[in-house]
C-alpha cells in the first residue's frame, strides 16, 4: 500500500472512529505528518489530558502511552507496537527503585516521566525536561529529595538550581551516544553554528552547548534564533518539523561515537513504529494499553501533580 493511500485510510479511520494521533517529537517523519498533533512528553501529556476523541493512538513509546491512559482512563489508548520501549524507563524496575526508596524514607521522590506506570505510582510527583526546574523549585528547600531515573537531567537541575538531590544511575542511550570528540570537529566545520542539546545528554555535551531545554524548547530557540546553523544533540526526528519551519537555516544533527551506524542520534525504540502499523492499530484496535485501576488512581497522583504547576 503506496504512502498515500496510507495517510487517506487513516484519515478516514480517524473520523470514523473519532480517534486522535498523538506523535512525538521522535517518532519517524511520516507519522508526525499524519498526527494531529506533535510534541514532546509535557505537550503530549496536556494533550491528551484534554481530547475529546474516543481512541487516542499514542505513536511514541510505551511510557508515553501509559501515561494518555493514566490521564484518561475511560478512552481507549492503542499503540503501532508494543515493543516500543524505552532504555531509560527498562533501567528502573519497580523492585530495584522500591529497595532503593526505602534507604531514603524521608525523601520527596520526583520521577521523570520516561518510566513505567508503576514507578509513576510509588513517586510523590511526576516531572518532564520541560518543568523539571519548576516542579524541583516547588518542593521546600529543607525537604531532600531523590530524582529518578535520568542521572543527567538530573545532575543538570542540581546545577541550575543548587539543591543536593540522591540520583536514580539511569540514562538514555540515545543522549549518552554523542560524541564531544566529534562534536568539537563538527563545530570547527561550522564555527558560527549554536551546539543546542537536551538535558538529557552528558555533562560534558552541556558544558559545550549554547542552548540546553527541552525538545520544545529546543525547537523554539531554532525558531527565534538569529543563527543559521544549529549543530542539535538530540533524537534526529526532531529536525523534521524543524526543517519544514526554518527551511533557510541549516540542522546539523550531533554526531555519536559508533560509526558502524547513522551518523545521528536515532532511537531505535521510537523508530519501530511505521506508519503501517499506524494504519493497522487503528484499523483493529490493538495492541491497546491496558492498566489496572488501582495502578491508574496511584498513578494519576504524582501526574496531576505535575500538571497543576504552572
Amino acid at each position: 500500500m503506496s504512502e498515500i493511500t496510507l495517510i487517506e485510510k487513516i484519515q478516514a479511520l480517524k473520523k470514523e472512529k473519532n480517534a486522535v494521533i498523538l506523535a512525538h517529537y521522535y517518532q519517524n517523519g511520516d507519522i508526525q505528518d499524519v498526527a494531529d498533533y506533535v510534541g514532546d512528553s509535557l505537550g503530549l501529556s496536556i494533550e491528551a489530558k484534554k481530547t475529546n476523541a474516543d481512541i487516542i493512538v499514542f505513536a511514541g513509546v510505551h511510557f508515553m502511552a501509559e501515561t494518555a491512559k493514566i490521564i484518561n482512563p475511560s478512552k481507549r489508548v492503542l499503540v503501532p507496537d508494543m515493543s516500543a520501549g524505552c532504555s531509560l524507563a527498562d533501567s528502573c524496575t519497580p523492585e530495584k527503585f522500591k529497595a532503593f526508596k526505602d534507604k531514603y524514607p524521608k525523601h520527596t521522590t520526583i520521577t521523570y516521566v520516561n518510566c513505567s506506570a508503576e514507578i509513576k505510582a510509588m513517586s510523590d510527583i511526576v516531572c518532564t525536561s520541560s518543568n523539571a526546574l519548576k516542579v524541583v523549585e516547588s518542593v521546600p528547600l529543607d525537604t531532600p529529595i531523590i530524582f529518578a531515573p535520568d542521572k543527567n537531567l538530573g545532575a543538570y537541575i542540581m546545577k541550575k538550581t543548587g539543591r543536593d538531590m540522591i540520583l536514580w544511575d539511569g540514562a538514555c542511550v540515545v543522549h549518552e551516544s554523542f560524541s564531544l570528540e566529534k562534536l568539537i570537529q563538527l563545530k570547527l566545520k561550522y564555527p558560527k553554528a549554536k551546539i543546542v542539546s537536551h538535558p538529557e545528554s552528558e555533562q560534558q555535551i552541556l558544558k559545550y552547548s549554547d542552548f540546553i531545554g527541552s525538545t520544545s524548547e529546543m525547537k523554539e530557540y531554532i525558531i527565534q534564533s538569529d543563527a543559521d546553523v544549529f549543530i542539535v544533540a538530540t533524537e534526529e526526528g526532531i529536525l523534521h518539523g524543524l526543517k519544514k519551519l526554518v527551511p533557510n537555516k541549516i540542522l546539523v544533527p550531533a554526531p555519536i561515537y559508533d560509526d558502524n551506524v547513522c551518523a545521528c542520534g536515532e532511537c531505535a525504540y521510537m523508530k519501530v513504529n511505521t506508519l503501517q502499523k499506524v494504519y493497522n492499530c487503528l484499523l483493529n484496535e490493538t495492541p491497546e494499553i491496558s492498566i489496572s485501576a488501582e495502578l491508574i488512581e496511584k498513578a494519576k497522583v504524582p501526574i496531576e501533580r505535575m500538571l497543576q504547576i504552572k
